[in-house]
């Protein structure tokens, strides 16, 4: 994380902190704290590294967690429905992707068909019938309930949706919708 100094008022009253008690969360001293926030000193390296980890121990306090935004109603289909059956299923639930099961008794799922898999099929001449199982792209990526916000989010950068798995199984899904939705209420 790099910031400017003249930004650390501005992030401990965010935190609603007073100088003393940010200063005693970084192991500095008031007055350092009220020198550096004023413009009056150069700090060495060792203090603004005890600043910067004072920092982002709040950042992450703050953190909302895995298990705060995921959506415990997971919608699937299993390797062997077509894509009619696919297509059906979205259009019932009003989404865009399922996760795709094969059948197995693991309760891991083995990937996830999309409304643009769906399309791109079509468009090559696909059977309505054909099966899920041969459109279906790669599983999203796995968190445990315990992963930060932060990580979410930049998963959610690259992939349509997140899954959120405890002991071998999936308890949950975030999408983005969900991500937005909580995190910025």
């Amino acid at each position: 994380m790099m910031l400017e100094l003249g930004e650390i008022k501005e992030i401990r009253k965010k935190y609603n902190m007073t100088q003393i008690e940010f200063a005693k969360l970084a192991g500095v001293s008031q007055s350092l704290i009220a020198k550096i926030e004023s413009n009056r000193i150069d700090p060495t390296y060792t203090k603004i590294k005890k600043i910067y980890d004072a920092i982002n121990k709040l950042n992450k306090k703050k953190e909302i967690k895995a298990s705060e935004l995921l959506n415990t109603k997971i919608i699937s289909i299993k390797e062997n429905n077509s894509l009619k059956d696919a297509t059906k299923l979205m259009k019932k639930h009003g989404i865009s992707q399922l996760l795709v099961f094969d059948g197995k008794p693991t309760g891991m799922p083995s990937g996830l068909i999309s409304e643009a898999a769906i399309l791109d099929a079509i468009m090559n001449k696909a059977s309505p019938d054909a099966k899920v199982k041969a459109f279906m792209m790669d599983c999203p990526p796995i968190v445990n309930k315990d992963a930060p916000s932060s990580m979410i989010g930049f998963l959610l950068k690259h992939y349509q949706l997140i899954l959120v798995g405890k002991d071998n199984k999936i308890i949950g899904i975030i999408t983005k919708a969900d991500f937005l939705d909580k995190v910025y209420k």
